[in-house]
């Protein structure tokens, strides 16, 4: 396993947890606006016809020739607060994003968002 670098170059391919279980496919980057480095990633979670956007950190996450393996449990993934797959997060949903996973958050001193999808 290799630190995760260019998660973009990772959209469609499957997303482990710590333990090595499928939680899904990685669909997006959101990167810190602040900084512009990727903070969390969007994974398509649920049944085909019924399917979600999760949200989860992208700290610590690591790489294999065939997974993105994330630091957190495949549960607390899909209990994550999440979006359509053809939906977009709002700025006021950012803070549940970041507490649901106990992340300081923090928006900038002119309201800006904290996340923008790349």
């Amino acid at each position: 396993m290799f630190p995760a670098e260019n998660l973009r170059d990772w959209r469609g391919q499957k997303v482990i947890d710590h333990e090595g279980k499928k939680i899904g496919d990685l669909e997006a980057v959101y990167v810190d606006t602040s900084t512009d480095e990727p903070a969390f990633v969007t994974v398509k979670i649920g049944v085909i016809g019924r399917s979600r956007l999760a949200f989860v950190p992208v700290a610590g996450a690591t790489v294999s020739p065939s997974a993105v393996r994330v630091r957190y449990p495949k549960k607390l993934v899909q209990e994550a607060p999440s979006i359509d797959t053809d939906g977009e997060l709002t700025g006021a949903e950012e803070p549940q994003v970041f507490a649901h996973y106990d992340l300081p958050y923090s928006a900038s001193s002119e309201g800006e968002r904290r996340l923008g999808r790349r």
